[in-house]
């Protein structure tokens, strides 16, 4: 699957070795891993340059400084997950703090949906986060995502808010039709 692509702000590129240097950097962040578990070197290196990630997840580069700003992905469910119907799609993000509240992950988050309904021939595509993970919430929104519920898990060494739940936004193709010609965007 090929996600290569720019916004106006980022460029969206396969991530390539010198990234994990980045990677490490951003999932030893304590505030950026403050709603998910620890990753390891080798899981990062196995995931995201050998697989399962390398396809569907790319890196988020600022297009003026050539700064490596985080990654972002648009796949099928992983096995785990929740339900997967035919034809959806997950978006996930994760951004260096210096990139937090300027608008970048939502650029990068409606580029990949537009991509997913454009050109990956998704029915929708859904995202979740956990329920105190308000930031996160908001880009999902700001995306064209809609609440679409709460749902619990059960975690071996839980994270602070766990109990709150994780929540589910969505948005269909034909939601996505509907809001860009309304919208515009």
């Amino acid at each position: 699957m090929d996600i290569t692509l720019e916004t106006e702000r980022l460029r969206l590129r396969p991530f390539i070795p010198a990234d994990l240097e980045h990677l490490q950097v951003l999932d030893n962040d304590p505030e950026v891993m403050r709603f998910l578990a620890p990753i390891s070197p080798e899981e990062l290196r196995r995931d995201y340059l050998e697989g399962p990630y390398p396809d569907d997840h790319v890196a988020g580069i600022d297009r003026a400084s050539g700064e490596f700003l985080g990654w972002f992905g648009i796949h099928p469910a992983r096995e785990g997950h929740l339900d997967n119907p035919p034809g959806d799609l997950w978006l996930g993000y994760r951004l260096m703090p210096a990139a937090w509240g300027r608008g970048l992950a939502t650029e990068g988050s409606k580029a990949l949906i537009e991509k997913a309904f454009t050109a990956l021939g998704a029915s929708r595509v859904r995202a979740t986060t956990m329920a105190v993970n308000i930031r996160s919430r908001r880009v999902m929104e700001r995306s064209g995502l809609t609440y679409a519920g709460t749902y619990h898990l059960e975690w071996a060494d839980p994270l602070p808010g766990t109990e709150r739940g994780e929540v589910l936004y969505e948005v269909t193709r034909d939601g996505w039709e509907r809001r860009r010609r309304t919208v515009g965007s």
